[in-house]
C-alpha cells in the first residue's frame, strides 16, 4: 500500500496514492495512513500545515497535507515539505487556481461528448456524512464539474472529469445526480453490481497543475493503475 513518489524537491513531494490507503487518521479507526508513511520517509514535514478539528472535537494532525483524495480513489497528491510551500499552494486551492483532472468509469452510456454539472452540494446528515445535491443538512456550497467522454461501451462510459470546485465527494455526487454514478461507488451507486472487473471505486486523480512555490508552473500526472487499463480494454470489447 506504499505510495509511489512521482517528484520531489525541497518544497514539495508529489505522490501517486494507491486505492485503499487513507490520507490521514479520522479519529475513529486505527489503520495505516499516508501521513504515517510520510512521517517515516520525510520526518521534516512534522508540524507543517494545519491541524483539523473533527465534528466531535477530535483534533487530527495533517502534516504537509494541502489537499486530499478519498481512500478508495487512486492518484496524484501534492504534499508540502515547508510551511512556506504549504501556504502558497493552499492559497491557490482557495482561489481555484489549481487545475485537476480525474479519470472515471461511470454506469450507463453518456450521450453528450462534453458537459458541465453545476449543482450545490451539502452534507446529507451533517458532519462527515455522505454528501448530497438534494436535501442537505446545513449549508449547501456551489460545485461545478466539467467532463468529456473518452470511450463508450454498452454498459459504461470512460470519462475525464475536471472539478472547478473542491467539495467533498464532488465528482461522485455529481455523476450520481445525472444518473451515471461511478462504478463500484459504495455510497452513491444505489447498490448496482460492479462492472469491468472493478473491486473498488473506479476513480483516479490523473493530473494536477499549479504554480510551484518557486514561481514556475508545473504539471504532474499519475500513471493509470492496472484496473483502469483492464477496465478500458473490457469496455472496448463490449
Amino acid at each position: 500500500m506504499d505510495p509511489a513518489v512521482i517528484y520531489e524537491d525541497d518544497s514539495i513531494i508529489v505522490i501517486n496514492k494507491p486505492a485503499g490507503l487513507v490520507v490521514h487518521a479520522d479519529g475513529k479507526h486505527e489503520r495505516a495512513t499516508l501521513v504515517d508513511w510520510l512521517l517515516v520517509h520525510y520526518p521534516e514535514i512534522k508540524g507543517v500545515g494545519e491541524e483539523q478539528t473533527l465534528p466531535d472535537g477530535t483534533i487530527i494532525d495533517r502534516p504537509g497535507i494541502v489537499h486530499r483524495i478519498d481512500r478508495d480513489t487512486s492518484g496524484i497528491m501534492v504534499v508540502a515539505r515547508t510551511q512556506k510551500a504549504f501556504d502558497k499552494i493552499k492559497k491557490q486551492f482557495q482561489n481555484r487556481e489549481v487545475k485537476k483532472t480525474y479519470r472515471a468509469f461511470v454506469y450507463g452510456t453518456l450521450k453528450d461528448e462534453r458537459g458541465i454539472i453545476e449543482r450545490a452540494i451539502g452534507s446529507s446528515r451533517g458532519g462527515l456524512a455522505p454528501r448530497t445535491a438534494k436535501m442537505a443538512h446545513g449549508t449547501m456550497r456551489e460545485a461545478t464539474t466539467a467532463y468529456r467522454v473518452i470511450e463508450r461501451g454498452k454498459t459504461a462510459t470512460y470519462v475525464e472529469a475536471f472539478p472547478k470546485t473542491g467539495r467533498t465527494h464532488q465528482i461522485r455526487v455529481h455523476f450520481s445526480l445525472i444518473g451515471h454514478p461511478i462504478i463500484a461507488d459504495p455510497l452513491y451507486s444505489g447498490g448496482r453490481a460492479t462492472l469491468l472487473g472493478f473491486s473498488r471505486l473506479a476513480l483516479h486523480a490523473y493530473s494536477i497543475s499549479f504554480m510551484h512555490p518557486e514561481r514556475r508552473e508545473v504539471v504532474f500526472e499519475a500513471p493509470l493503475p492496472a484496473d483502469f487499463a483492464q477496465g478500458e480494454a473490457q469496455l472496448r470489447e463490449e
